[in-house]
Formats: structure tokens, sequence, C-alpha cells
């Protein structure tokens, strides 16, 4: 019997087949090296954990139909903002909770403007982003080492158990499969990513779920700067400089379409790991410049692109 796929299950399959093969071919290409080790494929997950949680977060405004360029910003800002609250005594718990907060409320201010405003997503989260890596830097110019029990208590959990930072990117990620899949909310997102105005026409709240979609994106980016913390023990406001195109990529190539409504959270997971490979197998080849992971990943956005739009050209056809 053949398997067959739905238009909308065909790009996820393309992820997972582009996935094991570069996998595969990593772990023969480097066999010497045990490429193809479980200390490896953790390290995958502990290394990307933030730009996994950006795209989590960017993974519900694409679906949603929109954007947001401030991911990368908002991982600065909460690193060296987690890190100057406890510079000055606060401490860790207290300084992540209030830097979740702020990141989430940030986030719910740009829906705001966005819905009530009616402003297009890319100039007012463009905007966004200036605007928070601005206040990164009004915090401290310069980089603020973290020295406390509570990040020395992770730091030996990370060394001797499993490393926290995958943790929550993984606990994270079953969340938003969870929110996406079984909840009003997840369905209301891809019913607006669809068609705006049927989703109106439904009864659906578009405008109180746009704020709602952009609260939890800066939420995941927020997080993805605590995380940030917990893998670098310090704060930056630097940090996450063009990560939201790494983002956008990893949710493309995951499967995502950019114009909404259809896509999966699992894609962009799969999508974060094709990014780490691509970065890992240059790290191990040792003699290949970094930028050949940028070529590398625009040729596959180009390709997953390319797809998205022969896919929706059939289906136009029909």
């Amino acid at each position: 019997m053949k398997a067959r796929f739905s238009r909308e299950q065909i790009p996820l399959v393309a992820t997972i087949t582009v996935f094991l093969l570069f996998y595969a071919a990593a772990s023969i290409r480097f066999r010497a090296d045990h490429f193809f080790s479980w200390a490896v494929f953790v390290n995958l997950l502990r290394d990307n954990s933030d730009l996994g949680l950006a795209a989590i977060g960017m993974t519900f405004v694409i679906l949603s139909g929109g954007i947001d360029l401030s991911v990368g910003a908002m991982i600065g800002f909460t690193s060296i903002f987690i890190a100057w609250l406890c510079a000055h005594q606060l401490h860790p718990l207290v300084a992540i909770a209030l830097a979740l907060v702020v990141g989430t409320g940030l986030g719910a201010g740009m829906g705001a403007v966005i819905r009530f405003m009616a402003l297009p997503p890319f100039l007012v989260t463009l905007a966004g982003m200036f605007l928070i890596r601005g206040l990164g830097f009004v915090v401290s110019l310069e980089s603020i080492a973290i020295q406390h029990p509570f990040y020395d208590a992770i730091s030996n959990f990370s060394n001797e158990v499993f490393p926290f930072t995958a943790t929550i990117f993984l606990v994270a990620l079953a969340a938003a499969i969870y929110i996406t899949r079984c909840t009003p909310f997840g369905r209301s997102i891809y019913a607006i990513g669809g068609n705006e105005q049927s989703a109106l026409l439904m009864g659906l709240p578009v405008g109180r779920t746009k704020v709602w979609i952009y609260a939890l994106s800066g939420f995941c980016s927020a997080l993805g700067g605590v995380v940030n913390t917990f893998y670098k023990l310090s704060g930056n406001a630097t940090a996450g400089t063009m990560l939201e195109l790494d983002a956008i990529a990893a949710v493309v190539i995951g499967g995502t379409v950019l114009s909404g409504g259809a896509g999966s959270v699992f894609g962009t997971m799969i999508g974060v790991l094709i990014l780490g490979v691509i970065q890992t197998v240059i790290t191990f080849e040792g003699t290949l410049s970094s930028w050949w992971t940028k070529i590398v990943i625009g040729l596959l956005l180009l390709v997953f692109i390319l797809l998205q739009r022969l896919l929706q050209g059939r289906s136009v056809g029909r």
C-alpha cells in the first residue's frame, strides 16, 4: 500500500526527510568522531535551546499570518536584565519571573498596536526590535556575569543529569504542541492564518487572539533569554543578534507556510535540529568557514519556499 500525504503534510515529510539525510550523512562522515551518539544529539538540543524557544513563539505568529522581528532583541534584553537584577542582589528566580513578565508585556503591547492601530506586523515588530534592543543597552553596555548558588545548582544538574536548557525547550515544545492541536486558542490561530475574514464571520475573537499570539511570542523569546543565561552564565545585550532570521528560517524549513494557516510546532523543532546539524557539521569539519552555515540554510530556505509555492499553486489550480 502506497503512503499518501495531504498537501499540508508534504512540507513536514520533506523536512523530516532532509533532517534524516543530513544526520545520516554526518554520522557516516564523522564516524570516527562519534557524531552518531547520544552526547552529540543532546548537545544539539542544548546549544539550540534559545533558538528553539524563539522559533516556537515565531511559529504561533507565522501560523496566524504575521511576523515577529523582535525575538532576537528580546533574548538579548532578557539576558542582560536578569544578569543586572542578579548583580543587584535579587534572587535569580525573582529576576527570571520579572523578565518573563516584562517580555510577555512587551509582546502583548506589540500585539495591541497591531490590533487596534491596524498596522502591519512587520513594521510594528521592526520598531519593537529596535526599542527592545535599545532597552538592553540602556541596562548595560557590557556583559554581566551571573554568580549565584542557584545557577551553580542548575549547572551541576546539567552536567550530571541532563541539560536544563534542553529540558526547558522540550517542555515548552510539548506545551506548544498541545496548545496548537488541542485548544480553541490553537484552532483560532489556524483559522486566522487561513482566512481572517472567515474567522471573523465564524465569530472567533480575532483581535483578542492576535494580542495573545504576540504576548506568547514575547514570552517564548523571553524564556529563550532565560535559557541563554543558563547556557552562558552571564547576560549580554548583544545576545540573539540576527537570531530572528534563524527563527523564521527554522519555522519555514519546518514546513509552516509563510502566509499562515498551515504548519506545526513539531516541524519547527525538526527545522531547528536541521540548523543545529548544519552548524555542528561545520564545527566537526574544522576547515570550513562558519559562513557556510548561512549558505546552506539559505539554499534550504529557498527550496522550501519554492515547495510551498508549488503546493499552493496546485491547490489554486484545483
